[in-house]
């Protein structure tokens, strides 16, 4: 690829999907989780937003709504899908099928490095969210489309703006992209890597 071309990464959260109805926690590909009604209709606005961008790659998550997401905002055009089971959701542990508040009231009380109950700590979850960015980086396409969570699109978005933790409580829109040109999600992925050793020496201390 030359180096004058532009590439661009297009990521979306996932549409709306029946545990986000519920406002239920869902981190495990094993327990497939689909779109709602309103979640399909999501999704094709989705596509339609994308239709005159053309697509090399479509990324979704071990997730199921990811994949449902795409397959319904990409209908009828012949883009190859990776799953990255780096961008998927924080593993809930014992939180798991329980209610959103029960996550943020944990986390409230919680560092980065702290572990959900036989789960994941964010700074895991950051980590791999930096590795997942930087297999993407290494790869060749001109345009990327990235179907993810709310938690790594937050933390992704928040990264590539320079700025530090992201906003407790602020969650990204169902199903509308945001575009990222490659020094921004650069950017992101060494932020992340950087927020992450981070909280691992706080936690030395």
């Amino acid at each position: 690829m030359h180096a004058d071309v532009l590439r661009l990464f297009v990521f979306a959260r996932h549409a709306e999907s029946v545990a986000n109805a519920a406002n239920m926690l869902n981190s495990n590909p094993s327990q497939p989780v689909a779109l709602t009604a309103r979640g399909r209709t999501q999704a094709r606005a989705l596509g339609a937003q994308l239709a005159n961008l053309h697509v090399d790659l479509a990324v979704g998550t071990r997730l199921l709504r990811t994949q449902q997401t795409l397959d319904i905002a990409l209908d009828g055009r012949q883009v190859p899908m990776l799953i990255e089971p780096g961008f998927d959701e924080i593993r809930a542990g014992d939180l798991e099928g329980a209610r959103i508040e029960a996550y943020r009231s944990w986390r409230d009380q919680h560092t980065l490095s702290d572990h959900l109950p036989h789960g994941e700590s964010i700074q895991d979850a950051l980590r791999r969210y930096a590795d997942a960015l930087r297999r993407l980086l290494d790869r060749t396409e001109t345009v990327t489309l990235v179907v993810i969570h709310d938690l790594a699109l937050r933390y992704i978005a928040a990264a590539a703006a320079t700025s530090s933790s992201p906003v407790n409580g602020t969650a990204f829109p169902n199903a509308v992209p945001y575009l990222f040109d490659e020094p921004a999600a650069r950017r992101a992925a060494t932020s992340l890597a950087a927020l992450a050793s981070s909280a691992q020496s706080q936690s030395d201390r």
